[in-house]
């Protein structure tokens, strides 16, 4: 869907400064859970490399935050004055404060970094705006980061055999990773490819990169650390059982992902 010129219709540009401000949002939040985190481990006496790296993906979230408020300006929608409320911890009641770090940090770094940047590289060919390009190379490369340090954390924790809880928690964790519609059919302007050029996913391409990195990295690092991924496996079925019928997930996404 796109106006005179091959310009994106105002729909579409809507659509893409909200995603660009919900994206400003997450960043904020993720700057003061890695804050967090990095004090967290601290207090556990965890190697400080990876509190260090906890507190530099905090100030890293910090400078997405900002590339992010400045795009969905850009789009015509600013940011509020105001930031966003704090993020409330992920993990469940009950846990030992060293297992709540350790499914915060897989939650946070393993599931959602490593799903980010596979969104960001599959955005990365259809952006040709030199500076659009450039952000998401640069959030692409820091993500990247971010998840190995969730990786890095995850291998501690497995060598002091603190992991095998994890498994039947995946479902939670996968569920509160993504958007409540995200296997459900939604409106033709949400699956526009014109929205590729503005640094925002498709509906379905959004949901086959989400499927893909869990089968592709989430699921076979979790295991490599000793969690049984079953239970999330399971999960994953049912929601892509649940799919617009006639389509699944994962699939036809390198010539979808490489368009623009």
């Amino acid at each position: 869907m796109s106006g005179p010129g091959g310009q994106p219709a105002e729909r579409v540009r809507a659509l893409a400064a909200s995603a660009w401000l919900f994206r400003w949002q997450v960043e904020r939040e993720a700057e003061v859970r890695f804050a967090g985190l990095a004090a967290r481990l601290e207090a556990l006496g965890a190697p400080q490399q990876l509190a260090s790296l906890a507190r530099l993906a905090s100030a890293d979230e910090r400078r997405h935050a900002a590339h992010c408020a400045r795009l969905s300006a850009e789009l015509g929608q600013p940011v509020p004055a105001r930031p966003p409320p704090a993020p409330c911890e992920v993990a469940p009641s009950g846990l030992a404060e060293e297992d709540a770090v350790t499914y915060e940090l897989v939650a946070a770094c393993c599931v959602t970094e490593s799903v980010s940047v596979a969104v960001l590289t599959g955005l990365l060919p259809a952006a040709r705006d030199p500076s659009l390009r450039a952000v998401l190379r640069e959030l692409a490369e820091d993500e990247v980061a971010h998840a190995r340090l969730g990786w890095a954390h995850l291998g501690v924790a497995a060598a002091r055999g603190r992991t095998a809880y994890l498994g039947p928690l995946l479902p939670a964790m996968l569920r509160g990773s993504i958007d409540e519609d995200l296997f459900r059919p939604v409106e033709p302007d949400r699956e526009d490819e014109a929205l590729l050029a503005l640094g925002v996913l498709p509906h379905a391409l959004k949901r086959d990169l989400f499927v893909r990195s869990l089968e592709e990295v989430v699921f076979p690092g979790l295991e490599g650390a000793g969690v049984d991924t079953a239970a999330g496996r399971a999960w994953l079925e049912e929601r892509r059982a649940s799919a617009t019928p006639g389509t699944r997930p994962g699939r036809g996404l390198e010539r979808r992902a490489g368009r623009g």
